[in-house]
């Protein structure tokens, strides 16, 4: 019985050491990043960090933590972020961010986010390039907003990012909200029509993306992955009676300009064009052209209700089948 309470008093003993040496290495490893950047140029700073969790885990936790890029104008701040991993292996991490506002910037523009239980769990391929295998964000009710307007909020947000292959610049990624409202302009038209609910009953996105690059520490420390073709496996968007589906595949070339074809389906789209009318969007007269022309579209289809056609992008534009809508967005990871 002696021999083995020496044995497990000797196993704690190191256990111990190890904790606190593998944990003074993670601060270390957390504070010489912050450093680095800092010699770079950046503005990276924390108000303090400390390290918790024993026996199990690393829980290291930094203050007031400041991060703004002046390459790309891009920059965040929050009063404390969490980094936490199991003290046997540090390649799984979970961030856990603050229920108060986190702001993002770029250059002068600034979106304040404030989301409750928002956490995300990163798994990252061995290596000093922290390659991203796999991302889990999760949150509870949330709202973006930007100076004097709200940008979109909804009751959850669920999004995965998880690489294909090891070494693979192609990732899955899928993204769901439940109770999703969209920004506030939308939501006027809403209002002012009386058609729509100013939620969505379902938004959820599934897709591959094919980036220039993984994602791994350099995403941070230089410039982030550019997205090089999509596949589109499935965009679905309940909204009242509206529904909107959308699959297809799309190249980007190096400017961010997007080419390709996505299939799309709309079930009762007329709800939309009454919605631009009776909010002032949209004149009778253009309500009624566009009607006729998307009618004969929706009557190829058998259903004059649905109207399945192609939301066409071609040299920097955007058309829904044969209506010009116009410049096509750029994607662009900024």
């Amino acid at each position: 019985m002696a021999r083995l309470l020496t044995l497990l008093t000797g196993a704690a003993v190191l256990w111990l050491l190890y904790w606190l040496a593998a944990g003074w290495g993670l601060r270390s490893g957390i504070t010489a990043w912050f450093a680095a950047q800092e010699a770079r140029g950046w503005q990276a700073e924390f108000a303090d960090a400390g390290t918790a969790g024993f026996p199990a885990r690393h829980i290291t936790r930094l203050d007031n933590p400041v991060l703004a890029d002046p390459a790309t104008g891009a920059a965040w701040r929050a009063d404390w972020l969490t980094v936490s991993s199991p003290a046997i292996w540090p390649g799984r991490q979970t961030l856990t961010f603050p229920d108060s506002p986190q702001r993002y910037s770029y250059f002068d523009r600034t979106a304040v986010l404030t989301a409750q239980e928002m956490g995300a769990d990163l798994t990252l391929a061995p290596g000093t390039a922290l390659e991203l295998s796999a991302l889990a964000l999760t949150a509870g009710p949330w709202a973006l907003n930007t100076p004097g307007h709200q940008a979109a909020a909804a009751d959850t947000l669920i999004l995965s990012m998880t690489q294909t292959d090891d070494g693979s610049a192609s990732y899955r990624i899928a993204a769901a909200a439940q109770g999703f409202a969209p920004g506030a302009q939308l939501r006027r038209l809403v209002a002012a029509s009386g058609l729509l609910p100013e939620t969505f009953e379902r938004l959820m996105l599934k897709l591959e993306v094919t980036f220039d690059r993984p994602w791994d520490r350099r995403a941070l420390e230089s410039r982030r992955p550019q997205p090089r073709a999509l596949s589109v496996d499935e965009l679905d968007i309940h909204w009242g009676s509206l529904r909107l589906r959308a699959a297809g595949d799309l190249t980007v070339d190096t400017a961010g300009v997007p080419t390709g074809t996505l299939a799309l389906k709309a079930e009762n789209w007329r709800s939309l064009l009454t919605m631009a009318e009776q909010s002032g969007r949209l004149s009778r007269d253009a309500r009624r052209g566009a009607e006729r022309v998307l009618g004969l579209l929706a009557g190829l289809g058998g259903n004059p209700e649905d109207l399945e056609t192609q939301l066409n992008i071609r040299d920097g534009w955007v058309a829904l089948g044969p209506l010009p809508l116009g410049p096509a967005p750029s994607l662009v990871l900024r």
